[in-house]
Formats: structure tokens, C-alpha cells, sequence
């Protein structure tokens, strides 16, 4: 899998198109289809992108087959409101979390973690 076709994969499981992703990132809004055709993309680039999705460069360079996050995210910030920004870093399959699922959550997370 190539580095664009990595990052298609992403946008597509947020539902983003490449244009909007590349308008977001400031990008002109053919830069991703430009990859496609081998243009290597700067390291900077890179780096903006991969912090985009919340994944590592080494991910969208081929070298982790994880797109996971870059960091471990300890349980006990989830149920803090103040330590996590449920809209940014909290997702299921790339789309957000509704008000309800995210309340279910902080709810069992913080009993599991009073015990």
C-alpha cells in the first residue's frame, strides 16, 4: 500500500474527501493526487498529515502496519473531561461518538476505575 493510498484510507473512514482533508490542511487540493503519481511528500507535509489522523509517519510511510494512535492514552483522562477532547481523539470505526454513547462511557469507565 502506497503513502497516498494510506492516506485516502483514512480520509475515506472519516468520511472526508482528499480535497477537504488537503483544504484543512492548508494544502492546495490536488497535493494528494500529485503522491499518486510518485511525488515524494516533504517531511513536513508528512508530519502535518499524520498528526491530521492522529497516526504515526512511520504508518503512513509504509513502515507500522497499525494506524493506532501515536500515544498510549490512559483510561483514568477519559472519565477527566478536562484531559481528553472526546470530539478529537474519541472515535468508533473514524465517526464520532454521540452525547449518549460518550456519557455510557465515562459512566462504566469510571466505575471500573472506583474499584
Amino acid at each position: 500500500m502506497t503513502t497516498f493510498d494510506r492516506i485516502k484510507e483514512l480520509a475515506d473512514r472519516q468520511g472526508k474527501s482528499l480535497q477537504k482533508v488537503a483544504s484543512d490542511l492548508g494544502f492546495s487540493p490536488n497535493y494528494f493526487y500529485n503522491l499518486k503519481s510518485k511525488k515524494s511528500p516533504s517531511a513536513e507535509h508528512l508530519a502535518k498529515v499524520a498528526d491530521y489522523f492522529h497516526v504515526s509517519v512511520d504508518y503512513l510511510l509504509g513502515r507500522k502496519e497499525n494506524a493506532g494512535n501515536k500515544e498510549p492514552v490512559d483510561l483514568a483522562d477519559l472519565v477527566d473531561e478536562g484531559k481528553v477532547d472526546w470530539d478529537e481523539w474519541v472515535s468508533f470505526d473514524g465517526k464520532p461518538l454521540t452525547d449518549e454513547v460518550k456519557s455510557a462511557i465515562k459512566l462504566i469507565l469510571g466505575k471500573r476505575l472506583e474499584d
